[in-house]
């Protein structure tokens, strides 16, 4: 029946690319018809083995970046689907900014299919997506991350703990801030208020898209004080100085 009902809707709505709005085919990979899928420029290696940064260079082995040589990192690892920009910049937007969640839902299994592709059957326990805070909540009518993390729960076979990790402090958005001032902005944003939930989970934590990393950062170390017993960040997407201005939150 759901089947049936799919097939109803794609005649009656038919499936548009996320980025050019071109009619998808039925042999097409949504939420991207052949062209942009094309163009999206996937995060592989050589790259950081802790916070995912992929190097300019094509060839060599994983290797820590500079900063994670210096400052140690609060979660195991941080990856991503691709960089931030063209395609996958648009989807995300027409996902997190005109509500078009169907391109989120999406977006969670292909990242759901990264973390299979990534880690071995068992390696966590537990999905936890960043919180907005109530008031942006309201604002927006949905947290893009709780879309992506949803579907990755579906797919994975995993509980999804929503309540755990909250949003104390509205902050302003991060787009404009520099580096620093991120930092800033996300220390003592968020609280934890079911540590008990936490204790001893092997935790991935999802957001859409990942700039400095501050914000996963802040989350993961809240969670590690939580006692959790290893924390992941996946995102959809990742900013990458050296092929454009960063963007995104």
């Amino acid at each position: 029946m759901q089947r049936l009902l799919a097939g109803v809707a794609d005649l009656i709505f038919p499936s548009r690319c996320a980025t050019c709005d071109t009619l998808l085919r039925e042999r097409d990979q949504p939420p991207f018809c052949p062209r942009c899928r094309a163009a999206i420029t996937a995060i592989a290696s050589p790259l950081c083995p802790c916070c995912g940064l992929p190097f300019p260079v094509q060839e060599g082995e994983d290797h820590l970046c500079g900063e994670c040589l210096v400052t140690p990192k609060p979660y195991d690892a941080m990856r991503a689907l691709g960089v931030y920009d063209g395609a996958l910049l648009t989807a995300i937007h027409r996902f997190k900014y005109q509500g078009q969640t169907n391109i989120g839902r999406i977006l969670g299994g292909m990242m759901a299919d990264t973390a299979v592709s990534l880690w071995s059957p068992g390696h966590f326990t537990l999905i936890v997506p960043v919180p907005l805070h109530k008031r942006r909540l309201r604002e927006r009518g949905f947290n893009q991350a709780v879309v992506l993390a949803r579907e990755i729960a579906r797919r994975l076979t995993l509980p999804l703990d929503v309540w755990s990790l909250r949003r104390a402090v509205e902050t302003i958005p991060q787009v404009d801030l520099a580096r620093q001032e991120r930092i800033h902005n996300v220390r003592g944003a968020f609280v934890l208020r079911r540590p008990e939930r936490i204790v001893g989970q092997r935790i991935l934590l999802i957001d859409d898209v990942c700039t400095t990393g501050s914000t996963l950062q802040e989350c993961a170390s809240l969670l590690r004080r939580g006692k959790a017993k290893a924390v992941t960040a996946l995102t959809v997407a990742r900013a990458v100085m050296n092929l454009g201005k960063q963007v995104g939150n």
